[in-house]
């Protein structure tokens, strides 16, 4: 059943499954960019069944709050809302201490899991666990800016005068805001097909029709200089697992390899051969196995 949580004045929509089982540690489900919740339509019920698991719809998506994107050279305004890493990685660091209550593993899909992992930081001991389903590598930020071509490095002034403007991206958002189009691109992030329905779709339009829905992407397509994965890896002493869709699109499979042999704290590397870059939704008959195995080793 579907729930509300007021944080920072903004309206949280969460649900939960398993609440009434009786365990030391939770689970917190953390969507990517565009999604809900609800993207976790075939996992939560299953993990629920042994461990209390929750998910929730991030700031700015799903049926939570979609406050007015503040850029951070912009003046603050009543209720409007930095979208960036560090404040939707505090969302998350208040719902555990609020809702939750015990230590949790976190599992995150793209962005949630870079959220995922600053997360964990400052939630300290309350967080045993994290296990990142193809985290967001977020090959375009500045930081990153000296592996992009010449033409590339070139144009970043130009592209970040562009998007800081309302109109363009709301212009760009409205367009993407159709069915058809969103299903273009779910034939891209699942390669193989699988589980491309009527129901995904509409988990991934029907939000998009709210009155605030293009300030979150306003936000995001202004995040030049956030926070990278690899950088909150060298910090963290807490056991991190992968998984990863063989043929994701837009997050390397090669570079989630590398990190398996550079940061400590990662444990594991699960490869999904034939998913893209949602494989818990794609490919659930392989994802699920492998989650539960996972959290029955870490409560």
């Amino acid at each position: 059943m579907q729930r509300f949580w007021t944080w920072d004045n903004h309206q949280i929509a969460w649900q939960v499954e398993g609440d009434k089982i009786d365990t030391n540690s939770a689970i917190l489900l953390i969507h990517g960019f565009g999604a809900t919740k609800d993207h976790w339509r075939f996992n939560q019920k299953v993990i629920g069944s042994n461990t209390t698991c929750y998910a929730l719809d991030l700031i700015g998506f799903g049926k939570s709050s979609q406050p007015n994107a503040r850029l951070r050279y912009e003046k603050k305004r009543t209720n409007d809302f930095n979208y960036c890493f560090e404040n939707w990685s505090k969302l998350i660091i208040d719902f555990c201490n609020e809702i939750v209550k015990k230590p949790v593993i976190l599992i995150g899909n793209s962005i949630g899991g870079v959220i995922a992992l600053n997360a964990s930081l400052k939630l300290e001991q309350h967080c045993t666990g994290i296990i990142l389903i193809d985290c967001a590598q977020r090959t375009m930020d500045d930081k990153r800016l000296a592996e992009q071509s010449l033409f590339m490095r070139f144009m970043r002034p130009v592209i970040k005068t562009l998007v800081r403007q309302r109109f363009l991206s709301t212009t760009l958002f409205k367009k993407a805001a159709n069915p058809i189009f969103i299903k273009k691109i779910l034939k891209i992030a699942y390669p193989s097909g699988n589980n491309i329905n009527e129901e995904l779709v509409n988990i991934l339009f029907k939000p998009t029709q709210r009155e605030g829905a293009p300030e979150a992407f306003r936000g995001f397509i202004n995040l030049f200089d956030d926070h990278l994965a690899t950088d909150l890896l060298q910090n963290l002493d807490i056991p991190v697992h992968l998984i990863w869709g063989e043929q994701d699109p837009w997050e390397s499979i090669h570079e989630a390899q590398s990190w398996l042999n550079k940061y400590k704290c990662i444990k594991s590397l699960d490869i999904i051969k034939g998913a893209g870059h949602c494989p818990h939704d794609e490919m659930p008959e392989k994802v699920n196995p492998i989650l539960k195995k996972l959290i029955q080793e870490a409560i």
